[in-house]
């Protein structure tokens, strides 16, 4: 988007409430209030926390660059610019005066957060607790935002250099006036990131109201998982096991905060509970699971909807590689068909896989991915039972029991690590969790050897070009317009 035109501080219901009102900006920050957001009461904060949280959405940068994604030639060569260059991995990925777009929606909600975190101990009306739980809850949501900008414009987390890597510009006032940013290094903001995390944790609410907001579980959830990034395995453990016991206490209360896996063997079946259906579903979308805000294995609810490269536009499918890890009983395979959106007959190439749904990229902190964490976190510290059984409660969710079950015995402790990462792909494939992954294994020294590449394919099938991912390109570049507005700024190689 150009820089003139973009708007994405978005006027809500809660901000008019709260009598916001804001523009466009051409500052690092893209945001910038025509008044003063008028905000005084606890309960006013609270509800700029619900309203970020409804406009909060993730980042789905991360779809085009896993390695699991081709792409064939005659849906690829009219897809957007920004498409092309993300799947190819270039060195610019937007030109001169454009924001990158994963950026500006995560600055503007982060400009919501400074102010609550600023103001809210300030305000009249609300009780102690409840000040320090809105203040908790603001602090861990600057958490979850700084943690994705660390991983798109730093480098992976590597302990011998992060003191001196690049990182992202730390921003603790919500002050749009400010013009000057200079970039922290990767270990600050990933110390700003667990600061923010282990203080505000005690004071978070373990019953949540709504999928939108954070509570304890998914904060504890938050900062294993920033420990995994960092690879600090004994450290993440403890978090994971946290988030493990009170999620069934998140469970207790309302059907809109109940917490649990759904069985796939019986919502994704024919005549299911989702309503999936095999005929109409090769040809078109599947729209049969529930909201994000209802959808019971988000722990917090982060999406970006709708999904269109994976669900409509034909831009990217699932290589016949990643589609072979599954077994012909896992019905995630029934989230993905043989056939290009509008196109009755298959792809030409043999085992290529359109995702179908769900039409919301789902990418908060979900039950799914905490069985797998501390699945791979008990694998790294030798721990082959808590391994095992964290992805059989799992699996046995997602394919029959035989194949739940029919997890390899004997591995060595590489094989079962590779295991869990493969469950990892087959779980969140082509929701953009795979080139996080990518990125911090390749600082892993069990992982670091390996090597990257997407294929370009032409409508009959034949290998039209092949990318191969270079190490400068597990960061993105800041964008040039960025570089602009803070002159002396460091980019990215």
């Amino acid at each position: 988007m150009k820089t003139s035109i973009v708007n994405i501080y978005k006027t809500t219901l809660c901000v008019l409430a709260v009598s916001g009102v804001v523009s466009c900006s051409k500052s690092f920050l893209d945001i910038k209030p025509k008044g003063k957001v008028i905000v005084q009461a606890t309960a006013d904060y609270d509800l700029l926390l619900s309203s970020s949280g409804l406009s909060a959405n993730s980042v789905d940068v991360g779809v085009p660059m896993g390695d699991e994604v081709i792409a064939f030639d005659n849906y690829f060569s009219s897809a957007s610019t920004r498409s092309q260059r993300l799947f190819r991995w270039d060195d610019v990925i937007y030109d001169d005066g454009f924001f990158a777009n994963e950026m500006s929606t995560l600055m503007a909600s982060l400009y919501t957060y400074n102010k609550i975190i600023n103001e809210v101990m300030s305000s009249t009306d609300g009780t102690e607790a409840d000040k320090k739980a809105l203040l908790a809850e603001a602090r861990v949501n600057r958490a979850w935002t700084y943690f994705n900008l660390i991983n798109m414009y730093g480098k992976p987390y590597n302990a011998a250099t992060a003191a001196t890597d690049p990182g992202y510009p730390i921003v603790t006032a919500a002050d749009v006036t400010e013009t000057k940013f200079t970039r922290a290094s990767v270990q600050e903001v990933y110390d700003f990131i667990l600061s923010d995390l282990t203080e505000s944790i005690p004071n978070l609410p373990v019953t949540i109201r709504t999928r939108i907001r954070f509570g304890k579980t998914a904060a504890e959830l938050l900062l294993g998982k920033v420990y995994v990034f960092m690879g600090k395995f004994d450290a993440a453990k403890p978090y994971l096991e946290a988030a493990l016991t009170d999620l069934a206490t998140t469970g207790a209360g309302t059907t809109l905060t109940n917490m649990a896996l759904y069985d796939f063997n019986v919502t994704m079946i024919p005549a299911g509970t989702w309503g999936w259906n095999a005929t109409s579903y090769a040809s078109g979308s599947f729209s049969g699971t529930p909201v994000p805000a209802y959808y019971t294995e988000n722990i917090v609810c982060r999406q970006v909807t709708p999904m269109s490269w994976a669900v409509s536009a034909n831009e990217y499918t699932m290589s016949p590689q990643a589609a072979q890890l599954y077994t012909t009983s896992d019905k995630r395979l029934n989230y993905f068909t043989t056939k290009p959106f509008g196109v009755t007959t298959a792809y030409p190439l043999s085992g290529a896989l359109r995702r179908n749904g769900p039409s919301a990229l789902l990418n908060g902190m979900t039950i799914p991915e905490l069985y797998l964490l501390r699945a791979e976190v008990a694998a790294r510290l030798g721990d082959t039972t808590t391994a095992i059984a964290s992805l059989k409660t799992l699996r046995v969710k997602r394919m029959s029991a035989t194949d739940a079950n029919a997890i390899p015995v004997g591995m060595t402790q590489l094989q079962l690590i590779q295991f869990v990462l493969n469950e990892r792909l087959r779980e969140f494939a082509l929701q953009g969790y795979r080139w996080f992954d990518m990125r911090r294994l390749s600082v892993d020294p069990l992982f670091s050897s390996n090597t990257y590449t997407h294929t370009l394919y032409s409508p009959t099938g034949m290998v039209s070009a092949t990318y191969t991912l270079r190490p400068e390109r597990f960061t993105l570049q800041l964008p040039s317009a960025v570089i602009a507005q803070n002159p002396g700024m460091e980019n990215n190689p």
